[in-house]
């Protein structure tokens, strides 16, 4: 651990320098391995020079086109056992013999620097001693993922280079001791590499990575077989391998990037490096529960209260780790506070995986609603319709002497449809609640976090106070963190049945990665660019629709956007789920991400990270304009 600990304190130290003769050509620079295939040719034996053969192979095959998206600097290139000096204590003290100094991939000096670490160790021992090392490094220099992904591959180059070289030199010298070392301890590392494979042999050695290609027929017959019947088909008739995300780009392992109009979840864009950084960072400083003190968690706590209307009275935060947990709790608040346990959600809703808020989606369930259940039509049409279709939920309720607890509701009514409700509706919704019994939770795990393009919640845009307001992961970026947030009065009844605690909820390194999102979100303006971006995309897709009798409503407000899909033909029934599934294949062969949505899951679900802009409109628009236009000839 000590060892890569010091490696990785020489290759900071050694960032930024430079000179010219770092640059010439060596044959243990593993970069230069194509170049020993004329000393490989010359090992006698003819299984290890074809063993040698296929580790040069890989090497040209998986690692050369890879080269250029590694980190490069002047590394040590030579730091082993025999290059360091230890005290009584067996402490690093000096560093020796600078003479393999290279501009080359900085995961080379790890290469390198296990080629000694395990030099004459077998089996248990040697993979110990190698993820030590590697630990060690990490501690120090945390690696990328294509570093991770490669390492083994370097490891078995460095291992031919010691073959090769020594072939010519034992050959040369054949009496030189301290060459034949080289030759007779490559060898078994080499085997072993062969044996395992680059994949099981970076695993034992503590360097898994999961950014490479497997065949993906694999892939799903081990999700099938391990993970259930019961989890969500993966997405696409080809369904996608995806290992690296960037802004509102996501690449699968053979490279391909994808433009991603569907996730919400990671609202500042995949991968955001201020979220990455801050998590990270607070996450190897400390990561413990709310047993103890953290500021992170308090000030988030304020910025939370903050943000909600002014003299609206949700002074008090709540921490878990999901929107699912978030809304039980509201659930269970909601109980305590009114003595009533009915509920109410819309048709199609979806709130959560618990047993409570599962009765309270629709969506995810085709059991029969239990009877203190209720739905309601998403706001469709006119305004006095949709009201009196949520009356008469609630007079449902009251039919079967059950009062409502509390009435759920995702302010785009996403999972419906995508129908963004207006302000008239949404205050006659709580008032009815309230005249009834119940409280009002806005769910704002899909629709929040300033995807309206107006306000930081889309209750907020409609202008009107919940008394319980949800939030999920995308309140992390897609770190496991999620709050509700309420008036003090609802939290102290619900404290008077006993004490609230959920041990992961509100932990440092979630709510340093919240901060940091809401941090974003001001700081690039995000809430308005989603705005105008989506204004700009909605104006694009109507001009679709336009020209296409199948493409129906387009809904929306700021960056969620819904597409329905209909039939043409007026004599078939209106919605068509088999065109909005080709529609959305069509865009994920043209490298455009979506989802559908609805109860007929007829409509383009369009809800991409914040950080979607003008450029991106014009890909999906053009790869739509495509789609559709296929989908209209074959027709």
């Amino acid at each position: 651990w000590e060892f890569g600990r010091i490696l990785a304190r020489l290759g900071r130290a050694l960032r930024g320098f430079f000179h010219p003769a770092a640059g010439r050509v060596l044959l243990w620079d593993v970069q230069y391995a194509p170049r020993l295939r004329p000393l490989a040719g010359q090992i006698p034996d003819p299984a290890r020079r074809a063993l040698v053969g296929r580790v040069l192979d890989r090497f040209e095959e998986h690692v050369v086109p890879r080269w250029p998206l590694l980190r490069s600097q002047v590394i040590h290139g030579d730091l082993s056992l025999d290059n360091t000096t230890l005290d009584d204590r067996r402490r690093v003290t000096g560093i020796l013999d600078f003479g393999d100094m290279s501009h080359t991939a900085l995961a080379c000096d790890i290469s390198s620097a296990w080629a000694s670490a395990v030099w004459e160790r077998r089996g248990d021992d040697l993979y110990r001693a190698a993820a030590a090392v590697l630990d060690g490094y990490r501690a120090v220099t945390p690696l990328e993922e294509i570093e991770l992904s490669l390492l083994a591959d370097l490891f078995a180059a460095r291992a031919a280079a010691a073959a090769s070289i020594s072939a010519v030199r034992v050959a040369r010298y054949p009496d030189n001791e301290y060459i034949a070392d080289f030759d007779t301890e490559a060898w078994p590392l080499l085997e072993l590499y062969d044996e395992l494979g680059p994949e099981e042999a970076a695993r034992r050695f503590g360097a898994r990575s999961f950014s490479r290609a497997v065949p993906i027929d694999g892939l799903l017959d081990r999700r099938r077989r391990r993970l259930g019947s019961a989890l969500m088909a993966p997405s696409y008739e080809r369904p996608l391998h995806l290992v690296e995300g960037d802004g509102v780009w996501m690449s699968d392992a053979d490279g391909r990037r994808y433009l991603d109009c569907y996730n919400n979840v990671p609202v500042v864009g995949h991968s955001h490096p201020r979220v990455v950084e801050a998590t990270s960072r607070q996450a190897r400083a400390l990561n413990t529960n709310m047993r103890y003190l953290h500021e992170a968690v308090i000030e988030l706590g304020e910025r939370l209260v903050a943000s909600m209307p002014e003299g609206s009275g949700l002074d008090t935060v709540m921490m878990v780790n999901s929107g699912s947990e978030a809304n039980d709790l509201a659930w269970r608040l909601a109980r305590s506070h009114t003595g009533n346990g009915g509920g109410l959600s819309s048709e199609y809703a979806y709130h959560g995986i618990t047993a409570a808020i599962a009765d309270l989606s629709p969506e995810a369930s085709s059991a029969p609603k239990p009877d203190h259940v209720e739905t309601f039509p998403p706001p469709r049409g006119a305004g006095e319709d949709s009201i009196a279709g949520f009356a008469s939920a609630i007079d449902r309720l009251a039919g079967r002497g059950v009062q409502p607890a509390a009435v759920l509701v995702d302010g785009a009514f996403t999972s419906d449809g995508i129908y963004p409700a207006e302000r008239s509706y949404l205050e006659e919704v709580v008032r009815l609640t309230h005249e009834a019994g119940g409280l009002y939770v806005a769910d704002e795990v899909q629709a929040g976090h300033g995807r309206s393009g107006e306000h930081l919640w889309s209750f907020g845009a409609a202008g009107i106070t919940p008394d319980i307001v949800t939030m999920g992961k995308p309140m992390g970026n897609g770190y496991p963190v999620a709050a509700l947030v309420t008036r003090s009065e609802i939290v102290d009844r619900f404290a008077g049945e006993g004490e609230f605690f959920s041990t992961f909820g509100g932990n440092p390194p979630g709510a340093v990665a919240a901060l940091t999102v809401l941090d974003v979100i001001a700081d690039q303006q995000l809430i308005g660019r989603a705005g105008r971006v989506g204004s700009e995309l909605r104006a694009e897709i109507e001009r679709l629709a336009d020209r296409y009798a199948m493409v129906g409503e387009v809904r929306g407000r700021g960056l969620m956007v819904g597409v329905e899909l209909i039939c043409s033909d007026a004599s078939s029934p209106r919605a068509d789920p088999g065109l909005a599934d080709r529609v959305k294949n069509g865009l994920r062969e043209r490298g455009v991400l979506v989802g559908t949505t609805g109860p007929d899951d007829n409509v383009l679900k369009i809800r991409p990270p914040l950080v979607f802009g003008t450029e991106h409109v014009g890909i999906l628009n053009d790869a739509l304009a495509e789609v559709l236009a296929a989908v209209a000839a074959e027709t």
